[in-house]
């Protein structure tokens, strides 16, 4: 079960965030809480994080932003992660199923989102929860911690 993200979700985010098995493949590089909790901050004012209980325990997150103008029809999905200590329980495709059906109550025609090539694991997910892969952004990431850039894989699913 998702629900919207709220203040007191604050440690969860950042935890998960700063994993050092969940950073690598997420947006930000690893920061204090005080460096990120204006980021946390924005993404709750915008209303596109969730979080994913399972069992009303905090599972995993999500960040879903909606597009505009020409691109209401579209969702960006980012900031996936199931926590490390829920690893291999079948939450993130059930997770990723509850993200579609989301989705899809709000209209949107498209979800895309994207994948580091090197994270096998979230790919794989992705092709089970229906997503298909569309291209290679080249060098797309930069991995300012460790001096170099990654491929992302483009991927969507298409209602």
């Amino acid at each position: 079960m998702y629900r919207n993200a709220t203040a007191s979700d604050f440690d969860f985010f950042f935890n998960l965030y700063m994993h050092p098995q969940v950073n690598p493949y997420l947006l930000y590089e690893q920061m204090s809480s005080e460096e990120f909790r204006p980021i946390f901050e924005d993404l709750l004012s915008d209303k596109v994080i969730y979080v994913f209980e399972e069992n009303g325990i905090s599972a995993g997150m999500f960040k879903l932003v909606l597009l505009k103008h020409r691109c209401t029809h579209i969702a960006y999905l980012g900031g996936l992660a199931i926590h490390p200590d829920f690893a291999g329980k079948g939450l993130g495709l059930k997770m990723m199923r509850e993200i579609i059906d989301l989705a899809e109550q709000k209209g949107i025609k498209r979800l895309e989102l994207s994948a580091g090539t090197e994270n096998l694991r979230a790919i794989e997910l992705y092709k089970k929860a229906g997503f298909e892969p569309e291209g290679i952004l080249r060098k797309y990431t930069h991995l300012k911690s460790e001096g170099r850039f990654i491929d992302e894989l483009m991927m969507s699913y298409i209602f």
